[in-house]
């Protein structure tokens, strides 16, 4: 019985030291995010509750020392032109040691590369099969739910990010302007051409939450706006997200011809010119 208290005394005494070599350390990330024209860079920065030294991994595979003294404060620039990566969505997480010598290790977050990157993958991805997998993505369109008065008509609606603004450290541009196109069933005006802007939020429960306002024309003398919302809800395969959308249409002088939408889609700026 002496012997089995023992033992279970030393379990509690060794269990206790492996926890206290773990710092609780939290890390809020400032900048993280690659530059779009070559060197790539990956601009980092971050504070951290705590003076601790601090290094960046990258796909579990690439270590870089951010900060070799103690600091709460970390910013590093890592020319990654010439690393391979499987997807525009790189992952990555910081670690170190706090004064006492105990590690710390934060949750892990995202950057988003430039498209060219993507094509230097080690897993025998062909240039083929990345321009087919966009192809796909940029040719899909999105249902849409039309509702005028008491009508509701199925439409086809297919948006285009042409330009896309970054400010740093996230893995949406702030803002976009897009071109769109489309195709109400069954309508008195069926085809719509919509050139306007939306500014990303990203938000901690979701990816992020988009308003957005464009003008619209038929080319048949109805041309109005669109105010709209949009929520992206998750990330498929790393490489587009499913988003919903509400969107309002109105010409302010007739009131009769206003309609609402509630779409699906999935985003990617792959094709857009990143500023």
């Amino acid at each position: 019985m002496k012997k089995y208290l023992f033992t279970l005394f030393l379990s509690i005494i060794c269990t206790s030291q492996v926890y206290s070599q773990e710092a609780e350390v939290e890390v809020f990330v400032i900048d993280s995010y690659v530059t779009q024209e070559k060197p790539y860079k990956f601009i980092l920065s971050l504070f951290t509750t705590e003076s601790v030294t601090s290094s960046v991994t990258i796909e579990d595979k690439y270590i870089f020392t951010v900060s070799d003294t103690l600091a709460v404060d970390h910013r590093t620039e890592i020319d990654i032109s010439e690393y391979n990566f499987d997807s525009s969505y790189v992952k990555f997480f910081i670690s170190g040691f706090d004064s006492l010598g105990n590690n710390f290790r934060s949750d892990t977050f995202e950057v988003v590369l430039p498209f060219e990157n993507t094509l230097k993958s080690d897993k025998n991805t062909s240039l083929l099969t990345v321009c087919c997998f966009g192809g796909i993505i940029f040719g899909l369109p999105s249902p849409t739910l039309v509702i005028n008065n008491n009508d509701k008509l199925f439409s086809l609606v297919k948006e285009i990010p042409i330009l896309s603004f970054y400010s740093g450290g996230y893995n949406y541009p702030s803002g976009y302007f897009s071109l769109e196109y489309a195709h109400i069933f069954n309508a008195d005006f069926r085809n719509y051409l919509r050139v306007g802007y939306k500014h990303i939020f990203e938000i901690p429960v979701f990816e992020y939450i988009s308003p957005g306002v464009s003008g619209f024309t038929t080319f048949e003398g109805f041309n109005g706006v669109s105010p709209e919302i949009t929520i992206g809800w998750f990330k498929v395969y790393n490489a587009f997200t499913v988003y919903s959308k509400y969107r309002f249409n109105f010409q302010p002088s007739v009131s009769e011809r206003n309609f609402h939408e509630i779409s699906i889609g999935l985003y990617s700026n792959f094709f857009s010119l990143n500023l």
